[in-house]
């Protein structure tokens, strides 16, 4: 029998005018926008629970509290869910002892311990961030960390630099595509060690991977950016500590049919591309009171990406969670299960239907959180003719002092940068590290006085880090590639290097291009989005298979976003440099900085 939320329902009650208008004053370290944080929760707690499931869900609440397929919905089931059945993940890893047992045993022998259970070591420490890939890197993991709106400390940063030192060549870093960091190199018998030590530095592996909500995006540049619309710093923190319960792990929101993406808007600029979003934040005004439009279903994957739709709804403040709430556990109890390829949000909400679905998240919510009704969409604060600003080089903040944007190469780093970027943040800025959803970084508070030696520093020289890169680096993205990942059928970040020095030597570019590659056709390097994307596949070559590319064009970010076709297939990728150029003249504008050739025909 399903439970009644609205007895179950327990939580402290986020208390505060939830959107109400304040106006600080220009300069103040809090932001410019009038738009203030005002929710304070009682006992300083966001912990929400309502205990409901549906009486027809797939899934069903055990004594324990853990959210499992009902026997009847487990025909068909894919081999992921067939793994989740076996053992929750979370009870086991993170609440149980399996992590320090499996560090003991893979200390002195892993290939015993990884034999015992591979689901549990490939599958399940996903859900505490932890990433095996045997085809590529035996032995050795991946770690993803959750870094809520992409911020980190230098003092942080200066520690996850240290334990990349510790694997030589085997240790590096990636910034990803959600604004977080992921470690490489990474050995079973050293995690319970690293994970204490992240508790005392305030970061987390909780849920970051696998069928979690991954990392909640937001601006860049919030509460420092003179023109944002609203800081979403303070947002997407209490979005986070709501989805992983404040880090002890969230049985409610954990359980789910697939991944699930979030971000929470702040600028016109759209730093944040909330259409390639499952549920997105988009600012608005409604009856004087701010709040939030709510967008849902942006995806990518395999066979299949859509971008996000109006759900129809406005949400003040204080309902964001319980709204999250609503779609995460409608998504858990009636999403599919079956075909891996098709269970993101969107397909429930188009076998729904949207007024179905709206209708089900407005009924959760009421049961939940106590509202009357599901508003409809307010008036958006976001002007749909603004051009979006570069963030790279320095800029003014809203104290006075100044943001840097910093180029990171395809997102690669390495302990020496991780710990120079620690350095150059402490010594020059205020600490903070700011991570983008094109794998770049900006350092921020910086003072006028310290601007000009912080340009003159080794790492932000012209070869390294650059602060005014070129119009074909500046927005180069990456996924990992067949280097880390078993799916890649191609290496991406060191070809996508060299293709844009060579494109930077060759051609004059009026503009900037954002150039994307990913390894494979689940799309993690996003080229749906760019203005001109590479997807790694094989082609026959005269020695057998090559790494090839199918070739997308014409994706837009921001709004009025347009998501990018396939134009060519199968490029081989030692033939790919004179196609690249000729599809940049006759597309882009771009010139040969001496003519020595013709653009070839394509």
């Amino acid at each position: 029998m399903a439970k009644d939320n609205s007895v179950t329902y327990s939580r402290s009650e986020l208390q505060g005018s939830g959107g109400t208008q304040s106006q600080t004053e220009e300069g103040s370290s809090e932001g410019s926008s009038k738009y203030k944080f005002s929710l304070q929760p009682s006992a300083g707690s966001v912990r929400y629970n309502t205990g409901y499931v549906a009486e027809d869900a797939k899934v069903s609440l055990t004594e324990d509290g853990y959210y499992k397929l009902k026997d009847d919905e487990t025909k068909g089931i894919n081999p992921f869910e067939k793994t989740k059945l076996a053992k929750d993940a979370l009870a086991s890893l993170k609440w149980g002892n399996d992590l320090e047992s499996m560090a003991t045993k893979a200390k002195e022998d892993f290939k015993a311990m990884y034999e015992e259970d591979k689901g549990q070591v490939d599958l399940r420490t996903k859900y505490i961030g932890l990433f095996h890939r045997p085809k590529t890197t035996y032995g050795r993991f991946m770690m993803r960390l959750r870094q809520h709106n992409g911020i980190i400390t230098a003092k942080q940063m200066r520690y996850l630099g240290e334990v990349i030192q510790s694997y030589g060549e085997d240790g590096c870093a990636d910034i990803t595509t959600r604004q977080n960091i992921q470690l490489r190199g990474v050995v079973l018998p050293d995690v319970p060690e690293m994970f204490e030590n992240f508790t005392k530095l305030g970061l987390t592996t909780t849920q970051s991977g696998m069928d979690n909500v991954r990392n909640l995006v937001g601006s860049p540049i919030a509460g420092i950016d003179p023109l944002e619309i609203v800081d979403t710093r303070p947002y997407c923190k209490m979005i986070n500590d709501f989805l992983t319960d404040e880090d002890r792990g969230h049985k409610e929101v954990t359980n789910l049919p697939r991944k699930f993406n979030i971000a929470v808007i702040g600028s016109h600029d759209l730093y944040e591309h909330p259409h390639i979003n499952d549920l997105a934040f988009m600012p608005a005004e409604k009856d004087g009171v701010f709040g939030f439009n709510v967008e849902v279903g942006g995806f990518f994957s395999a066979i299949r990406v859509d971008g996000a739709i109006p759900l129809g709804a406005f949400v003040p403040p204080e309902q964001m969670i319980p709204i999250t709430h609503a779609i995460l556990t409608t998504f858990r109890d009636y999403g599919a299960r079956k075909n891996r390829q098709k269970t993101r949000l969107m397909y429930l909400i188009e076998e729904m239907g949207m007024d179905k679905f709206r209708a089900e998240i407005e009924k959760r919510m009421i049961g939940g959180s106590g509202i009357k009704s599901l508003a409809e969409e307010g008036k958006s604060l976001v002007n749909p003719k603004w051009e979006r600003r570069s963030y790279f080089g320095a800029h003014k903040q809203t104290d006075g002092n100044n943001f840097v944007g910093i180029n990171v190469p395809v997102g690669r780093l390495f302990a020496d940068d991780m710990l120079a970027l620690a350095h150059l943040a402490e010594t020059y800025g205020d600490g903070d590290i700011r991570m983008t959803v094109e794998q770049n970084v900006i350092l921020s508070g910086v003072p006028d006085a310290k601007l000009a030696e912080l340009m003159g520093q080794p790492l932000l020289a012209k070869d390294k880090f650059d602060t005014a890169p070129g119009h074909l680096t500046a927005h180069v993205v990456s996924c990992p590639g067949s280097q880390f990942c078993g799916f890649g059928q191609i290496e991406t970040k060191q070809t996508a290097k060299e293709m844009s020095e060579h494109l930077e030597r060759t051609l004059d570019m009026p503009k900037e291009v954002r150039i994307h590659w990913t390894g494979c056709p689940n799309t993690c390097g996003q080229v749906q989005v760019a203005d001109l994307g590479f997807l790694g596949t094989q082609v026959k070559g005269p020695n057998g298979p090559e790494p090839a590319v199918d070739i997308f064009m014409g994706g837009t970010i921001g709004h009025d976003s347009v998501l990018a076709n396939c134009v060519m297939s199968k490029v081989a990728v030692r033939e790919l440099r004179p196609v690249v150029e000729a599809l940049l003249i006759e597309h882009f504008g771009a010139t040969y900085k001496e003519a020595v050739r013709e653009p070839v025909a394509v």
